[in-house]
């Protein structure tokens, strides 16, 4: 890149066209196998997750571009908007993971407060609504950062007014996602007090590999706790690219962070990517019934039902 051109870039370094193939190339894979498996598992509640692989495919794509002409505005909005809201959706999709783990792992009799601190059956609403301003505040952040140019007037004050109303909403989801991570955490040991309970409403079939849940009409994984350990693996690498964006954010050009790129394929691709390729091989629809929009109304009450393995229906495949 030339001196002139790195005076107009909307980069601090000279972006890597190879490192933005690879990773869109590997995302991609991602999003083929999540969509995949979507539609074989009717997880239609995942969608929320394709869209979010879908939005860092394309941010990398763009990215490519951009890196061709780096002096180009369109481009570089483009990327810098999806690259940064795309991980926003993921929490998403994951809070209704772990809504479904609860769902389906406790009795109705003991989704209590005091299991998570907040009801239970709020506990998708209430993050996902804080999930939702946080991308709005972002997304004002990221269009303002994205769409001024080192020439327009006042183009100083315009940068720092984008950059703290996306540090506003990044700050708004480490909060939220904070305290769920916390949650989550807390009911990863907490919930071996129901495996027991949860064991004896199943049977196993087909050696094992598939099991029976008595008053269900689904059948589930009995691994389903590797699902859980996902999760929250998840959650400590999307609160490390977050910490990562506010600093960011908080240096401005000026710091180290934002003028090398090493950091961002770091600190935001490579743990964002982690969490799409840990639910690619523990894919949510895999180890939970109703992965759908709904879940029944009525689920099975542990404490009335028998043990006649006539009452055992079969769920959704394995």
């Amino acid at each position: 890149m030339s001196s002139e051109d790195q005076n107009l870039s909307f980069y601090d370094y000279d972006p890597s066209i190879p490192a933005a193939v690879v990773v869109c190339v590997l995302l991609g894979l991602t999003l083929i196998w999540s969509t995949f498996m979507t539609i074989r598992k009717r997880s239609w509640v995942w969608a929320v997750q394709i869209i979010a692989i879908l939005m860092e495919v394309v941010g990398y794509a763009v990215r490519i571009v951009s890196a061709n002409d780096p002096t180009s505005l369109s481009p570089y909005a483009v990327q810098f908007c999806v690259i940064i809201l795309a991980p926003v959706l993921m929490a998403g999709a994951i809070y209704v993971v772990f809504g479904r783990i609860v769902f389906h792992v406790v009795p109705a009799e003991e989704r209590t407060t005091r299991l998570l601190w907040i009801p239970p059956r709020w506990i998708t609403p209430i993050f996902v609504t804080f999930d939702v301003v946080a991308l709005l505040v972002q997304l004002i952040g990221a269009v303002s950062v994205s769409s001024t140019q080192a020439t327009d007037e006042d183009a100083a004050n315009k940068l720092k007014l984008g950059k703290n109303i996306a540090l506003a909403g990044l700050a708004i989801q480490i909060a939220a996602f904070g305290l769920f991570t916390i949650i989550a955490a807390r009911f990863h040991f907490t919930s071996q007090r129901f495996v027991a309970g949860l064991s004896w409403r199943l049977e196993e079939v087909d050696g094992g590999k598939a099991v029976f849940v008595r008053g269900s009409s689904r059948k589930i994984n009995p691994n389903w706790r590797h699902l859980l350990y996902a999760l929250n693996v998840s959650c400590i690498l999307v609160l490390i690219r977050s910490v990562f964006r506010v600093v960011e954010f908080a240096q401005g050009s000026d710091g180290s962070v934002m003028q090398k790129e090493f950091y961002m394929y770091v600190l935001d691709t490579l743990p964002i990517f982690l969490v799409v390729a840990s639910f690619c091989l523990f894919f949510p629809g895999s180890y939970l019934p109703f992965m759908g929009f709904r879940v029944p109304k009525n689920p099975v009450d542990t404490r009335r039902l028998g043990g006649d393995d006539s009452s055992a229906t079969a769920l959704q495949e394995i």
